[in-house]
């Protein structure tokens, strides 16, 4: 398993966290935050199963 798939699903939960703390207390500025975090975080593990794809791909030749 890639590092960055481990790495952007912690981002997407930490990103949720803020997101929904924000909503909570008002802060739009945490809650934006929150969202952006997230969307990082999602596209860094896309990105890492992506690798693990082409890893997977290059070693079954």
């Amino acid at each position: 398993m890639d590092k960055d798939r481990i790495k952007g699903a912690a981002k997407e939960v930490k990103g949720t966290v803020k997101e929904t703390a924000g909503k909570l207390t008002g802060n739009r500025s945490g809650e934006m935050e929150g969202k952006i975090e997230k969307s990082t975080g999602t596209v860094q593990r896309n990105f890492g199963q992506a690798k693990d794809r082409l890893r997977d791909e290059v070693n079954k030749k």
